[in-house]
């Protein structure tokens, strides 16, 4: 391991954090957790105060942020202000931006936000795809992350945070169509899809692509993200937010759905990436498809949705801590090598724990 990174601070010990945690001090990092609660395994923290922040990144050499999304700037500026190298599982655009300033003016050490699935791990997956073209027609990239037995019309259950769940739906999505990028509404252009068997739809929803949509401009025709859903999900949604008139009542609407689907321990994470192009003279089709189940880790049973983000997380920073990834700048998702992710000890739980799908 690289001596730049020792100590980890990780901020947040819910649903994903404090496997995160787990699986740094499995990786060999030191590792002090941070929550705002009182917890028996973590310090409490006031994330809304800059010198408790900036005091709890003192001794620290990186951060992994796992809080919500509106409170990542903070940290993000005070990990710049530390001089802490930087991780986030952020999906929201305006929070990638700011860190992105932030590298610009504070090049000493690493700011990789976006390190979850998607974006993340999805994005590692289609560049990586993409690499292997001449040219490239089209990448295609799609998640879902469902419970194994759905119930109802929603056909869902909330085991990631309802706030993002919502700005994903409701906020415009950035693609690129003809070679040029564009922001199209989310929720559109819904799509059948079928992995081993199971039916399901997907949408175009917000902030899945991260920065791949400026590193692709006029490189591709056509680039997306979609998110994966059981059929007729969609429909339901829209209803919620244009039919009940809850667009404008964010908040309101996380709660209800959250109350209507509560978290399921049976889940499965879908990952599906397809690139379109050129090897040679000959039009090709590649495609990357997995499900990932709920394993064990550290004696205890963990939903797929939380390894697979905690994993793909701990792996950008080990990738950071060994030299393979520089350690300063900003960090792109679609810069780190999917061979390269997998050969991390976090990143090995993807080849191991995934079954392929066709």
């Amino acid at each position: 391991m690289g001596s730049h990174i020792e100590h980890v601070a990780v901020f947040g010990l819910g649903k994903v954090g404090e496997l995160v945690a787990l699986a740094l001090t499995d990786a060999g990092f030191t590792v002090t957790g941070y929550d705002a609660a009182a917890r028996a395994n973590a310090r409490q923290l006031d994330v809304g105060d800059e010198a408790v922040l900036r005091r709890a990144l003192a001794d620290a050499d990186a951060v992994v942020s796992c809080l919500p999304y509106h409170l990542n700037i903070a940290v993000a500026e005070a990990a710049a202000a530390t001089g802490t190298h930087y991780f986030d599982l952020t999906e929201d655009v305006p929070t990638t931006n700011r860190v992105l300033e932030l590298a610009a003016t504070h090049t000493e050490t690493a700011f990789a936000p976006q390190c979850g699935l998607a974006p993340g791990l999805i994005g590692i997956v289609g560049s990586s795809l993409a690499a292997g073209f001449d040219d490239i027609r089209s990448i295609e990239l799609k998640v879902g992350a469902l419970p194994r037995h759905p119930t109802g019309l929603l056909g869902y259950a909330f085991n990631w945070s309802p706030e993002g769940v919502v700005n994903e739906y409701l906020n415009d999505c950035e693609v690129v169509r003809s070679g040029k990028r564009q922001m199209v509404p989310a929720m559109s252009e819904t799509e059948r899809v079928v992995i081993g068997g199971i039916e399901l739809e997907a949408a175009l929803t917000s902030g899945g692509l991260g920065t791949m949509c400026q590193t692709y401009e006029g490189r591709v025709r056509r680039l997306d993200y979609k998110t994966l859903r059981y059929p007729g999900h969609f429909q339901q949604i829209r209803f919620l937010f244009d039919e009940l008139g809850l667009r404008d009542q964010r908040e309101l609407a996380g709660r209800l759905l959250v109350d209507a689907k509560p978290p399921v321990d049976e889940d499965i994470v879908y990952l599906f990436a397809a690139v379109e192009g050129h090897k040679g003279d000959q039009l090709f089709r590649e495609m990357y498809v997995r499900g990932y189940m709920p394993c064990e880790i550290g004696g205890r049973r963990w939903r797929a949705i939380s390894w697979t983000t905690a994993s793909s997380a701990v792996a950008v920073v080990e990738l950071v801590a060994n030299g393979t990834l520089p350690a300063a700048g900003f960090i792109r998702q679609e810069d780190i090598a999917l061979t390269d992710l997998l050969a991390t000890k976090a990143g090995r739980r993807f080849e191991e724990r995934g079954d392929e799908l066709r």
